[in-house]
């Protein structure tokens, strides 16, 4: 069976849903509740949820609402040194906090989310979106994670 044929239907498709998401722009941006919302140069409204953006969920209204949008594509909060790009207005996946990272931080509701970030090496945005279970981590990365809370815990019974 030759499979070339859907290999270019599919590449064709690919080239056409990045040709129609890029005709897109943030035309505003606003929050409600604990979302934040974007309207499109279209009139399509999207959201996401603010637990897997920490820097805007921890931040006041103030805050949130002192941004810029660049190009139409992405938002820019200085004062708060965080960034969004309009492609993550379209993943549609809510929270499920029914993972074994949130399942971590339930447990030790002290732990600081920045400074495991921090011991792991990536962007605290990240490790929040795996928390509430927006992004998934590979197995390697729960691995280190697991090594980290381990350090943390000889760490504490050296104290």
């Amino acid at each position: 069976m030759n499979i070339y044929p859907f290999m270019f239907m599919w590449i064709a498709e690919e080239r056409k849903f990045k040709t129609i998401l890029a005709m897109e722009q943030i035309k505003n941006l606003w929050f409600d509740g604990n979302r934040i919302y974007m309207r499109t140069t279209n009139g399509k409204v999207f959201s996401r949820p603010l637990k897997a953006y920490p820097e805007l969920e921890e931040a006041t209204t103030e805050q949130r609402n002192d941004f810029t949008i660049d190009d139409g594509m992405a938002i820019r909060w200085e004062a708060l040194d965080a960034d969004m790009h309009i492609s993550s207005f379209y993943e549609t996946s809510e929270a499920n906090e029914q993972n074994e990272v949130a399942a971590m931080f339930n447990r030790f509701p002290w732990l600081n989310v920045s400074e495991v970030a921090r011991y792991l090496g990536i962007n605290k945005s990240l490790l929040a979106r795996y928390i509430y279970g927006i992004s998934k981590p590979s197995e390697q990365r729960l691995q280190q994670l697991r090594e980290v809370l381990h350090t943390f815990g000889k760490e504490l019974q050296s104290a």
